[in-house]
């Protein structure tokens, strides 16, 4: 499988009066594999269609290797497509699913040795004859992948390549996928709205929000520096709380409560900030700092979210189990929150 390089430059695609995706610029280097992370109404899906052919932008192109495809039907833009419901045809077996969308310019020996490539990549040779009904969700989904990477195209897309997976089955086709990816080494672009499917699937994972490009990192950098409030929120769970900064690098939350943090931008003294806290960044104190009372306990096996109501709103930090009880009095200092410049009242 060749690998390509894609490149998004100043792509721009309105609908009447609706922006849905906004001057957006992304490179994914050749071979690595970038997850769309949004909500609803991101322009995540657009963007999508944008790279696969199947919409135009009113403006900025779309280059792979250094071919500008813009203008190309997406037949001849030499893709692989994994549709949100695999789009697999029930009256036909596995083999010939796979089959389906190989070039009729090759011979029928060289179809049945694409068919049996593309399966073994992902971990189902000697599936040809099998019955789509046959199969489990997750081996469906892996048929489509198999099916995609047949025409050994330039770049794979996925929509949703999990939605439609039990909880159960997710978490370990997300390994199964990612393993066929990399073995594969396509250059591979996904949608999803599941911060942990992109987590697990993304080398990178670009932040969508009203059709504009939030920020793009690693899962790791994503999770502990944001860049902006809303990435800070969306990703991962955090509190909120409203402070002025007292130095560069320290904030007031309350009347001698005060705390390190740290910023994407510079801040200075008298700013007014909100701060975000991750759950467990939140650090239980000696009748010191934030106090306020455990109201409800979420066990998640030798963890727990602990909420609590304070004088400042709900918190929720994250600690062993055994770290308070509801209606325990609980003090709470912070490391390794992050300010923002706060916008509006």
């Amino acid at each position: 499988m060749s690998q390509a390089g894609l490149h998004l430059e100043h792509l721009t695609k309105r609908f009447g009066d609706h922006v849905a995706v906004r001057d957006l610029s992304l490179s994914v280097p050749p071979g690595s594999i970038l997850a769309l992370l949004g909500p609803s109404g991101s322009g995540k899906t657009t963007t999508l269609r944008l790279i696969a052919g199947f919409e135009t932008p009113d403006s900025g192109s779309v280059t792979v290797d250094g071919e500008d495809v813009t203008a190309l039907r997406p037949a001849d833009r030499h893709f692989g497509m994994v549709f949100q419901h695999y789009a697999l045809f029930p009256h036909l077996n596995v083999g010939e699913n796979v089959r389906f969308g190989l070039a009729r310019s090759l011979t029928a020996a060289e179809r049945r040795q694409r068919v049996a490539e593309s399966l073994a990549l992902v971990d189902l040779r000697g599936f040809e004859e099998r019955r789509v009904n046959e199969l489990s969700g997750g081996q469906q989904q892996r048929v489509a992948v198999a099916r995609a990477v047949a025409p050994r195209p330039r770049v794979l897309l996925f929509d949703e390549p999990l939605s439609n997976l039990d909880p159960a089955l997710r978490e370990r086709t997300r390994r199964e996928l990612r393993a066929a990816i990399n073995q594969i080494g396509v250059t591979t672009v996904f949608v999803t709205h599941e911060q942990e499917e992109a987590f697990a699937l993304g080398d990178v994972v670009a932040v969508l929000r009203n059709g504009g490009l939030e920020q793009v990192a690693t899962p790791t950098e994503l999770y502990e520096k944001p860049i902006s409030h809303f990435v800070a929120t969306f990703v991962g769970r955090a509190t909120t709380l409203k402070g002025v900064m007292i130095s560069a690098d320290r904030v007031r939350v309350a009347t001698g409560i005060e705390w390190p943090v740290t910023s994407p931008v510079a801040l200075a003294a008298g700013q007014q900030v909100s701060v975000t806290v991750r759950p467990e960044m939140f650090v239980p104190s000696d009748e010191v700092g934030l106090t306020g009372t455990v109201r409800e306990v979420r066990y998640t096996g030798a963890r727990a979210f602990f909420e609590v109501d304070t004088q400042l709103g709900n918190v929720e930090f994250e600690a062993d189990v055994h770290a308070a009880r509801v209606g325990d009095t609980v003090w709470l200092s912070a490391r390794n929150a992050r300010a923002f410049p706060r916008r509006g009242k």
